[in-house]
């Protein structure tokens, strides 16, 4: 696989003096975008995270459990998207919650250093949704992409495509797999573009900026051109692809800034949990703080 070809074939080259002058004016209308309307939305588009060396099926349980309680403490707020968990608590997450609308998502195949055996990768993929996992993130090997074995990299998320789809066929459902890019790796623009791309022609339905386990994280320089990817892959191929960003949202203003990002490159039909979702363990609080106007500490 050719990089500058897959750039090439998509008509996409970053942009940095465009990219840089488009954040400058979302970054400057991001305040007017605080309504509670917009950060209701973002609660809707939360990937509920919990990643701890600590966690325990009790602890899992009581997080699923606060889900579950949400809507008689606040009838008028939406349920996260999901609850993200590490592979061996799917089972837990599926046992413990009473909305199906609220999925059980992984992180797997060996999160979220991405570094082991294939086969020891696709069987972490292969129990966790046999256990119930409805949306499976994984991540880019960066050693294969780093490397410039772009065929390897893409190979093992399509390896990872088919071993879901299988295992979900033969329960009668299907499931969402996430490609993490690791975007605080990839110094250049072009190499996020370039893993974009490689991420979405290989079968993912979202791609996610990061693992929240690096130094550097989301970055709204990122989440810009991977939505720019989107688009030019949409243009080209009729599939809507979702977005992801993950790692350091901690405020309610980072999450309209990317939802600002979406909203501006893909358009309204993005702004859905189908397509948008937040990967945070902290923003929910935040954002119900910010809309009742009080320290909320629910979850």
């Amino acid at each position: 696989m050719n990089m500058t070809d897959l750039l090439k074939k998509y008509d996409y080259c970053p942009d940095k003096v465009a990219i840089d002058h488009g954040l400058e004016i979302i970054v400057k209308n991001a305040d007017s975008m605080l309504s509670p309307e917009v950060l209701k939305d973002c609660l809707s588009m939360i990937d509920l995270t919990s990643l701890k060396t600590e966690d325990t099926p009790a602890s899992i349980t009581r997080m699923v459990e606060k889900v579950n309680a949400f809507k008689d403490a606040y009838p008028a707020y939406p349920l996260p998207a999901s609850i993200c968990v590490y592979p061996n608590f799917a089972a837990t997450v599926k046992a413990a919650r009473t909305c199906p609308d609220v999925h059980v998502t992984v992180v797997s195949a060996c999160f979220p250093s991405s570094q082991s055996f294939l086969e020891v990768k696709l069987k972490e993929c292969e129990l966790a949704v046999q256990e119930g996992a409805d949306e499976v993130d994984i991540v880019l090997s960066l050693s294969a992409f780093l490397s410039e074995d772009y065929d390897a990299a893409s190979d093992e998320i399509k390896a990872v495509r088919e071993t879901v789809d299988r295992v979900a066929a033969s329960q009668g459902r299907s499931v969402t797999l996430k490609v993490i890019l690791e975007t605080g790796l990839l110094l250049k623009h072009e190499l996020i573009a370039r893993a974009s791309f490689l991420a979405m022609e290989a079968g993912a339905d979202f791609i996610k900026t990061s693992t929240g386990k690096v130094s550097v994280n989301a970055t709204p320089a990122a989440a810009y051109v991977m939505c720019q990817c989107i688009a030019k892959y949409y243009e080209k191929t009729g599939r809507k692809v979702g977005f992801k960003p993950a790692g350091g949202i901690s405020t309610s203003l980072d999450a309209v800034c990317y939802y600002s990002i979406v909203s501006t490159i893909l358009g309204k039909e993005w702004l859905d949990k189908s397509l948008l979702r937040f990967g945070v363990s902290r923003l929910a609080n935040t954002v119900l703080s910010d809309i009742e106007q009080c320290t909320v500490n629910y979850y």
